[in-house]
């Protein structure tokens, strides 16, 4: 099997990850380099990989390094792009691109530019049960399309260090839901009115966040969505999603680790849901890199690119807004007042 060279730029949870898939489950990625400045050396030797490096030139001046996953901080996100287009490297990298649409449109442009590919890791694209439900709604199978619904919930609310890094909620945690409705629906959101409040720890208010919303979305198609979000659902990683159409519905329920259950008098037990998004979309973390691996060799398209990336930012930018003034919101409206140029 062909394999591409890869480097990893950004050693933490996520770098982490990506990089143990692209090394045990990813047999046609070669890893050659990570770098990280706080990089685990005895971590990256465990896994065969031989050069360990604390700056990022050890990936970008490699010649044999075809293509580089970027997991550095967000805020390095933009930057690193432009390098590695200027390096002639393809390139995978973690959302958010940025968080201002003209810095994404930059990093779309520099990598046309440059002839590399650009794809950005909404893995949600690559899970099996959501590719199985927009396969039912472009066949036709629930007719014409009507509302879509969407709860997201995490089994613990993040620390407070973060969510004062991370953008906010409708950045950092709802960005995923956004792309979800694009991806599913097959149609822009045009409108946002988003409500939210902090329902489970008073330090998330105080950091300036919110850690509960409920959005509501209109889409160019005419059809609505409602996404449903909190921070901390004490019974485990919950991710739900339904399409209703004119001839039908379909739904991919929450899952868990196993589906084991045990019916006694006492009561009928099942197993928890999972622990979190990395044991939840194992796979599509595996297939997202594979996906990005068969545009590298030109035989199929990224799966998610900056412009997915650039509508999902334009609709948090719309939520946000909706929020702070307690009204629907245009995103037309929100990108022109953020710079961001035409919808995509």
């Amino acid at each position: 099997m062909e394999q591409t060279t890869l480097g990893v730029i950004g050693a933490g949870r996520i770098g982490r990850m990506h990089t143990e898939n692209l090394v045990h489950a990813v047999p046609e990625a070669r890893v050659k380099a990570v770098a990280s400045p706080h990089l685990d050396d005895a971590w990256a030797g465990s896994l065969g990989i031989p050069v360990r490096a604390v700056h990022n030139d050890a990936v970008l001046e490699d010649p044999e390094i075809a293509a580089v996953v970027i997991t550095a901080p967000s805020g390095l996100h933009c930057e690193l792009i432009k390098q590695a287009a200027a390096a002639g490297k393809h390139i995978f990298c973690e959302k958010p691109v940025a968080f201002e649409p003209l810095l994404i449109e930059e990093a779309q442009r520099t990598a046309d530019e440059a002839g590399v590919v650009l794809q950005v890791g909404f893995n949600r694209r690559s899970d099996p049960s959501l590719l199985d439900l927009m396969a039912a709604v472009q066949n036709g199978e629930v007719g014409n399309l009507q509302t879509i619904r969407v709860t997201n919930r995490d089994p613990k609310a993040p620390p407070i260090d973060f969510v004062k890094r991370s953008g906010g909620i409708f950045f950092d945690f709802l960005i995923h839901d956004f792309d979800s409705v694009r991806f599913l629906s097959g149609s822009d959101i045009v409108e946002v009115y988003a409500v939210g409040a902090v329902l489970i720890d008073p330090a998330i208010g105080q950091a300036g966040d919110i850690d509960t919303a409920i959005v509501t979305l209109k889409l160019a198609s005419g059809a609505l969505a409602v996404i449903d979000a909190s921070r901390q659902a004490v019974y485990g990683y919950d991710q739900r999603f339904e399409v209703l159409g004119s001839a039908g519905s379909v739904a991919v329920d929450n899952t868990k680790p196993s589906t084991r259950v045990v019916s006694t008098t006492g009561g009928v037990v099942g197993r928890t849901p999972h622990d979190g998004f990395v044991s939840r979309y194992r796979d599509a973390f595996v297939d997202e890199l594979k996906a990005f691996l068969r545009a590298v060799r030109g035989e199929g398209p990224v799966v998610a690119g900056a412009g997915d990336a650039l509508a999902a930012v334009r609709a948090a930018l719309a939520a946000q807004e909706s929020f702070q003034h307690q009204r629907p919101v245009r995103l037309e409206a929100a990108a022109a007042a953020a710079g961001g140029g035409a919808t995509s």
